[in-house]
């Protein structure tokens, strides 16, 4: 998948995290969002994917990354199952629904992921101050980081729109989401986007 055409798309990433931070009125320490930045980045690149970094059941995946017996090779397999997870299910809404897998388990592996990354670095769960605590950080607002990474999503398909088929899988999305930037973006199309108000008559 092509992220996007940019002078620099870590600008463009760093742009698009600060907003939906802002936009959700969600804080963020300095590291938090360097990583998350990074991910985006990294993701972008047309050798990752995230579908081979997700090749089976989420809960085997996360007890194989924990029984590793290395501290090393444990914290990159539960961080690199912690940002596809987070990756994939903000940027394919679909990855996990169409296989039937409910999103608050999803949400429950992530954490899971970081969290234990966390402990091989922080071993016994002692406080850090909380700008080099970001694996503790990632774990807690993993849903809320989740959410950033779908606006970030919203951002690029707005970017991408070039066809009629793009405008409707915009409309699609933002039926989905509610999303302003693709409301924005589709109303550029000479689309404006309203939901149905419940009126409770028959």
């Amino acid at each position: 998948m092509a992220i996007v055409a940019s002078a620099s798309v870590r600008d463009f990433f760093e742009e698009s995290v600060n907003e939906s931070l802002r936009a959700r009125s969600l804080d963020a320490s300095a590291g938090a969002r360097a990583y998350l930045i990074g991910v985006l980045e990294d993701q972008a690149k047309p050798s990752r994917r995230v579908d081979q970094a997700i090749d089976g059941p989420l809960a085997f995946m996360l007890a194989d990354a924990l029984a590793v017996a290395r501290p090393a090779e444990r914290f990159e397999r539960l961080r690199c199952l912690g940002d596809a997870v987070l990756y994939a299910a903000g940027f394919f809404r679909g990855h996990f629904g169409a296989r039937g897998v409910d999103e608050t388990y999803v949400v429950r592996m992530g954490q899971k992921a970081y969290s234990g990354a966390r402990q091989v670095l922080v071993p016994g769960g002692r406080e850090v101050a909380s700008d080099a605590d970001v694996f503790g950080e990632l774990s807690d607002g993993f849903e809320a980081f989740l959410r950033v990474f779908e606006d970030v999503a919203d951002g690029t398909k707005c970017l991408g729109a070039s066809s009629s088929t793009d405008v409707l899988k915009l409309y699609e999305r933002w039926l989905q989401t509610g999303s302003d930037r693709l409301a924005t973006a589709l109303g550029a199309q000479g689309i404006s986007p309203v939901r149905k108000v419940a009126t409770g008559l028959q």
